[in-house]
């Protein structure tokens, strides 16, 4: 059943992401990494699927080493490599070769991408007495052409060398290359795939209410939390990812979002088959970054009746929850609250009124994949409140299996023989459903 769930998850991201462009950053250590091919090829199937891809290749640690072993003298501030005039040529060439590596894996998969030169760009000059030399920041992404170049059907790959109007060239960050791409092409997705990037609980502390996967990976934050993280996680140290370039990445991809970016998404290299675990599932296989809701609570529709019948299926089978019809829902579907994520229903529960002021909190189920969520708490409390509002004077509810924890919401045991005559009418003796009561 589960199985099923994910597949229709995934026709489900097909339908919804077709047509839909995608930026993907790509650290060069990805590039030198055993899983650089995987990737390429990952990419080829999902542009199989008809989502748009541009591809930003960062290429740090091959100038690095470039200037190196010209022994070319470089210095970073603020993050920012600072070098003079003479070692510009050797970082257009290391960011040219690392573009031309990936452009060359694409061809292998039998896809054409073209390297070209669409970032205007201007030196960020003199700051605070000190001279950035061949530093520069994106001034332009000149957007016609690479439209052009997206409905040829080609993958577009942008060096991190942009260049004046006058021709002269500067090295940009790949980072704010890829967001400033992003946000002129009005992005659907921006990625931000880079070796030891999993951001879980085993690392980092993690902010109250984070939405994590079952495995403990922080699978969404919202933009107005990422200074909370930061601030939670200045001192923790992490291989492969130190917090600075962590909480750069984070910034940017909030920057984003707030300006038109409709998710920012940070992948970790290392993880086989990140890409499309990461677009066609709820929870993914990395860190996504959102402005509006990530999820959502709101009342059922009929329309809902399929997914909420399928999500009730597995409790049904266990003996959780009484089996529900189609016929029946189409009459009580307006009790019920679910909730969603990008269109998928992964939770759902009912508030039924009755008339001796007594309400029924039931049919509660949470796809297990997101049981760590705390979504059902939210749910009975909402329901609880709910209740509450409309004036009556308990809530009830009736179980076999999971009277503790109701108990958590404040439900105590009680008699049978309290529940309204119409509920009574339909409980089964031989299921033997036990009725716990909150008083308000």
């Amino acid at each position: 059943m589960i199985q099923t769930e994910r597949i229709r998850d995934v026709i489900r991201y097909i339908k919804k992401f077709k047509g839909s462009t995608l930026v993907v950053r790509i650290d060069d250590d990805v590039v030198d990494s055993p899983l650089f091919a995987s990737h390429m090829h990952d990419l080829a199937l999902i542009r199989e699927t008809g989502i748009r891809i541009v591809i930003v290749p960062g290429a740090a640690n091959h100038i690095d080493r470039v200037l190196d072993s010209w022994k070319v003298e470089w210095r970073k501030i603020a993050g920012v490599r600072v070098t003079g005039e003479e070692g510009m040529n050797l970082v257009k060439m290391a960011a040219f070769d690392v573009s031309n590596r990936i452009m060359t894996r694409l061809s292998a998969e039998r896809i054409t991408a073209v390297i070209g030169n669409w970032v205007r760009a201007r030196g960020r000059g003199v700051i605070d007495g000190v001279d950035y030399g061949s530093a520069g920041v994106v001034d332009k992404i000149q957007l016609d052409s690479l439209l052009a170049v997206l409905e040829d059907g080609f993958i577009p790959i942008l060096p991190c060398v942009g260049w004046t109007a006058a021709g002269r060239p500067y090295n940009i960050s790949s980072t704010e290359l890829a967001v400033a791409t992003a946000v002129a092409l009005k992005a659907d997705k921006l990625f931000f795939l880079g070796s030891g990037s999993t951001i879980s609980v085993d690392d980092y502390n993690m902010p109250p209410g984070a939405a994590l996967s079952p495995e403990g990976r922080m699978a969404a934050i919202s933009a107005g939390e990422i200074p909370d993280f930061i601030r939670l996680n200045r001192e923790v140290d992490k291989p492969n990812c130190p917090p600075d370039e962590l909480a750069d990445l984070l910034e940017r991809g909030g920057e984003a979002c707030r300006q038109g970016v409709t998710r920012t998404h940070i992948l970790d290299g290392d993880v086989d088959g990140v890409l499309p675990a990461e677009i066609f599932s709820d929870l993914g296989s990395g860190t996504m970054i959102y402005l509006d809701n990530y999820g959502a609570y709101r009342p059922m529709t009929r329309d809902d009746i399929p997914a909420v019948l399928s999500l009730m299926n597995p409790f049904v089978e266990r003996g959780i929850l009484l089996a529900r019809s189609q016929e029946e829902l189409e009459l009580t579907f307006r009790d019920y609250v679910i909730y969603e994520i990008d269109g998928g229903i992964r939770a759902c529960a009912a508030l039924h009124g009755y008339a001796e002021g007594m309400a029924e909190i039931a049919g509660l189920a949470v796809d297990e994949a997101y049981n760590h969520m705390g979504i059902g708490p939210e749910l009975m409390e909402r329901l609880i409140a709910k209740a509450r509002e409309a004036g009556n004077k308990a809530v009830f509810v009736l179980t076999t299996q999971t009277a503790d924890w109701f108990e958590r919401f404040g439900f105590i045991p009680a008699e049978i023989s309290l529940l309204p005559a119409k509920r009574r009418e339909k409980w089964s003796e031989k299921r033997g459903s036990r009725l716990l009561i909150r008083n308000f």
